[in-house]
């Protein structure tokens, strides 16, 4: 028997409007702040910017009190939040059903949850736990078929072999990425997600076989938002892009003042940083 779905959820109609929700993801109160001004009514987090910023690895189970606090400053605010929990933080569904209503209480409308390549039934029993858990919160449930594994390291795809060899490796990833998607929609899941998925033909496959909304990560060398929603994305994050666009413009500007050269781009003033701070004081 299925979940009940976030059907009545505003995060769950952001998914149906047409074109591809663009979902940038933020890392701290300030820049989600910036990027609601912007005009984005949706917001996610970045479990690589959360888990560097305290020195820790991501992906590993160790920043769920970071990401619970995070989620704590930014659940509050003008915008429509979604939590990128890894992998639950835990392998005990139960657990990562609590983790998840903890998030639904502090004003989290979604949650991404990762499968690392683990087994099928585990990562199934986790968003049914968190169906269960938050009937209310969007899960977005996200499979690492062509993120790591065979197809490459942590989301450089394989590209060796004639073109034979590739093909059948495509095909046997589509085969096993369906197959995974298709336990996640029965457990639940609103939508799911296939970051590393970047060929037009394999996506527009999918669509056409899924239920649910499909979630694109986005690659600057790879297709456009626009061209994305063509092919029936419903959903496109940016993931930890903005984050190291941020870290390389930091490096950049650094290198360019040590050479004597006035750094280029956009900066914002103390006072624009300063307000942020004050926004998350009116809406706490």
């Amino acid at each position: 028997m299925r979940a009940l779905r976030a059907t009545s959820n505003p995060f769950a109609d952001l998914h149906h409007a047409g074109a591809p929700l663009l979902l940038p993801n933020a890392w701290d109160h300030a820049t989600a702040t910036a990027m609601a001004r912007k005009g984005f009514r949706a917001i996610g987090t970045t479990s690589l910017a959360v888990a560097a910023a305290v020195g820790l690895p991501d992906g590993a189970s160790a920043t769920r009190d970071e990401t619970l606090r995070l989620a704590l400053i930014l659940g509050s605010q003008p915008f429509l939040l979604s939590v990128d929990a890894e992998s639950g933080f835990s392998e005990d569904p139960d657990e990562v059903g609590e983790f998840a209503r903890q998030l639904q209480a502090v004003g989290a409308a979604g949650i991404n949850l990762e499968d690392a390549l683990g087994p099928v039934d585990r990562h199934a029993a986790k968003i049914a736990a968190v169906k269960d858990a938050a009937p209310g919160l969007f899960v977005n449930a996200r499979t690492d078929t062509y993120w790591i594994g065979e197809r490459g390291e942590r989301g450089e795809r394989g590209g060796r072999g004639g073109r034979g060899e590739r093909r059948e490796r495509r095909e046997r990833g589509g085969a096993e990425t369906l197959s995974r998607l298709d336990a996640y929609q029965q457990a639940g899941a609103d939508g799911v997600f296939v970051p590393g998925l970047t060929d037009a033909g394999e996506i527009a496959a999918l669509v056409a076989r899924l239920d649910v909304p499909l979630n694109i990560l986005y690659s600057p060398t790879g297709l456009t938002v626009s061209q994305l929603g063509d092919l029936g994305v419903s959903r496109v994050s940016l993931g930890s892009f903005l984050y190291r666009r941020a870290v390389g413009a930091a490096l950049d500007a650094l290198d360019e003042i040590r050479e004597g050269h006035r750094p280029g781009g956009r900066t914002p003033t103390y006072e624009d940083i300063q307000e942020t701070g004050a926004d998350v004081a009116r809406h706490a």
